[in-house]
Formats: structure tokens, C-alpha cells, sequence
């Protein structure tokens, strides 16, 4: 569910994800490389009820690699542990987007991050200006 923050122009989502047993290691956390997938997941649903999901900026020759990740950890995640996946991103026209995450269980915060993307022709390989319509399709999109 894509939401606005009413103060500022925010687009917020939230997804619920179930930790499977695979998720888990031997000591029964959640691997912690799981969570930058975790990530994904919210980064490409925020992006899809936005109105731009992934698959549209690939057939527009676009890609948008992860230049950064950062993961906080603040409590472990187990299995079958229901988790919410809270995507946050404040549109702006610039070189890069980032998009900020948090993983909660109930109300406790088990991780908190970011990723940092650029804009790169699928074609050539190389870091191109991100195109106008998408900034203007993420500060338009309805809650």
C-alpha cells in the first residue's frame, strides 16, 4: 500500500513478508544477507505502486544498480516471524535515488537502511540522466 506523508511529499510503502526456514542459519536468526533482499522487495513494490514498476524502466533502456547499501541490525528476525518491509523515498530530481527501509516485527524495528541507485543505460552500459517522467510519475502518484 503506497501512502504520502501529509507534511511533506513522502511516498511510504509497506509489504509483510514471512521469514521462511531457508531465510534462517544455524543459529535460527534470519541470515543478515537476507535483508538487503528484503530491501528489494520493498524497493521494487514501493516503485510499482507508484506507477513505475521495474519491468517499465528496463523496456525504457533503463537500470538502476545499487551503488550503496547500508543495514542496520537491531534485533534478530526468527522463522515464521511476520515481518512489515516500510519503504520510504522523498521524491527529488537528482543523479541518484535513495530509498530508505526499515524491517519491523510487530512494533520493534529489527533493521534500518538504505540503498543508493544511479541510472544506467541498459544498452551502453553507463551512467545516464535520470529521465524527467519518472521523477514526475513518483511526485504524482496517488496514495
Amino acid at each position: 500500500m503506497l501512502m504520502h506523508d501529509e507534511n511533506a511529499l513522502l511516498l511510504r510503502n509497506e509489504v509483510p513478508y514471512r521469514v521462511r526456514y531457508a531465510d534462517t542459519d544455524q543459529m535460527g536468526y534470519m541470515y543478515n544477507g537476507h535483508y538487503l533482499r528484503l530491501f528489494e522487495i520493498g524497493r521494487t513494490e514501493l516503485l510499482r505502486q507508484a506507477g513505475v514498476p521495474y519491468s517499465q524502466l528496463e523496456e525504457q533502456g533503463l537500470l538502476l544498480p545499487v551503488l550503496e547499501a547500508h543495514v542496520r541490525y537491531r534485533a534478530p528476525a526468527f522463522y515464521d516471524d511476520v515481518l512489515t518491509i516500510v519503504t520510504t523515498y522523498q521524491p527529488h530530481y537528482g543523479a541518484t535515488l535513495r530509498l530508505e527501509y526499515t524491517i519491523c516485527r510487530s512494533d520493534a524495528v529489527l533493521a534500518e537502511g538504505y540503498t543508493i541507485h544511479s541510472f544506467v543505460s541498459k544498452e551502453h552500459r553507463r551512467a545516464v540522466r535520470p529521465p524527467e517522467w519518472f521523477f514526475e510519475r513518483l511526485s504524482k502518484s496517488e496514495p
